[in-house]
């Protein structure tokens, strides 16, 4: 029996679940609304748009050609969902006000940028950095003004990228946070301190400072804090983001204990038939098994594919995330995968830590770089709890780790665990594995 399957946003999860469902069930309705005019978006690239090394088409992983020609969907592009009621959706379009009926409804609508309620807020020249379209915004406020003090407002992944952006393009940059660290909420301090070393050489950074306004005549001009002002040509407002659940309350779907939808391991809502998938919805730890909101990318195409499979009838489950996450700044780079010594402290494990420094060569091999490694155990088990890192080529190192985590390695596993080696690529003794001597076992 044909059946019709309604799905709300049209990025990574959204594009994900609507696909899968039209390759196991070709002959069903699947319909996608999107409010922007940018489907399977990379909102991860907004950063490197204005940095100005790849064009903001590049945003989207498909053109919306794909989806509907090859694919056949039926995508409705700048088309808002304004109200959601059991079997049906009211959308605002082009063209007006539509009401479309549906079997299965998928909230991928993501989050949005928490703003907060600054004076001078609204001035021209203060941008957030969430959806393709802001790069496209911040790159034309460029080319119309004479921007050469940026100031960046946060301390986490996005402000740190946004700030790298403007470095990059030589400009004054002062970044701005209340947080005693950076990326504090992340990582612990014996890496943060290597990466504030690194943003101190190359911007203004202020930490523990309150914004009290923005200020300018037509357009912002300066930024007040409680402990002084900054010129801003213009400022990127990265603050954090909150998850849109507005029209999942309407129709009385359950909110979870981290504020985004709650789903089960099949991303099915507390609605039948309902389900939520990406950066709207929450999903389990699998450390702790606890309830957790990972707003990133790979989990969010991963749930938009498990939330398509089984409404197209397959049975299959997600089975939660690690918080694996890496970003850089120039050319310092910065991972983390599992649990924090913080973080596993506060879930109540008695942990054992170590913090390495090592090469990504051997000393007789050109082009060998440091790497910093720290690794979290728990001490009844001698299970690895998470590895954070900080330097170079870590990306190897983080994803081995990931894997070593989500198997339930012991420092033992990790130890022996039968990594490859050739002097152009590594030492003999991979950091990774240096790591886990370190630990003991």
């Amino acid at each position: 029996m044909k059946r019709t399957v309604v799905i709300i946003g049209g990025g990574a999860a959204g594009m994900s679940a609507a696909s899968r469902v039209k390759r196991l069930k070709p002959g069903w309705d699947v319909k996608v609304f999107e409010a922007t005019e940018w489907v399977s978006h990379a909102p991860c690239g907004i950063p490197y748009v204005v940095e100005g090394i790849s064009p903001k088409e590049k945003l989207m992983h498909y053109p919306p050609e794909v989806f509907i020609k090859e694919r056949g969907i039926d995508l409705h592009m700048r088309a808002e969902v304004i109200e959601v009621e059991q079997g049906r959706v009211r959308v605002r379009e082009q063209g007006g006000e539509h009401t479309y009926d549906w079997d299965y409804l998928v909230f991928a609508n993501g989050a949005s940028p928490q703003v907060p309620a600054i004076e001078g807020i609204d001035l021209p020249g203060v941008f957030t950095a969430d959806l393709p379209p802001d790069a496209v915004a911040i790159t034309g406020y460029m080319e119309k003004h004479d921007v050469r003090d940026v100031v960046v407002i946060g301390t986490g992944y996005i402000a740190l990228e946004m700030a790298e952006a403007f470095v990059s393009r030589g400009k004054n940059v002062t970044l701005i946070g209340r947080s005693e660290r950076i990326l504090r909420k992340s990582f612990d301090k014996e890496i943060t301190d290597i990466v504030e070393e690194k943003l101190r050489a190359s911007l203004n950074l202020r930490l523990k400072e309150l914004i009290l306004r923005f200020e300018g005549d037509g357009r912002v001009e300066k930024v007040i804090t409680d402990a002084g002002e900054y010129k801003a040509d213009l400022i990127v407002v990265a603050t954090g983001i909150e998850p849109n659940t507005e029209l999942a309350r309407e129709l009385g779907v359950k909110i979870g204990e981290t504020g985004a939808i709650w789903t089960n391991e099949r991303m099915q809502t507390s609605v039948e038939n309902v389900y939520a998938a990406g950066d709207v919805a929450e999903t389990k730890h699998i450390i702790t098994g606890k309830r957790v909101w990972v707003p990133l990318a790979p989990a969010g195409n991963k749930m938009g594919y498990v939330a398509g499979s089984n409404i197209a009838g397959e049975d299959i489950t997600f089975p939660g995330v690690l918080g694996t996450s890496i970003t850089k700044f120039l050319d310092l780079e910065i991972g983390k995968t599992g649990l924090t010594e913080d973080e596993a402290i506060k879930e109540g494990y008695d942990v054992r830590t170590a913090f390495v420094k090592a090469e990504t060569k051997p000393h007789y091999y050109p082009g060998a770089r440091e790497i910093w490694l720290k690794g979290v155990v728990d001490n009844e088990t001698n299970k690895l709890l998470g590895v954070q890192a900080v330097g170079a080529e870590i990306l190897p190192r983080i994803d081995t780790a990931a894997a070593m985590l989500q198997a339930g390695f012991t420092t033992r596993d990790a130890f022996f665990t039968d990594l490859a080696y050739a002097p152009p690529f590594a030492p003999v003794w991979d950091p990774l594995i240096v790591l886990a001597r370190v630990l003991k076992f």
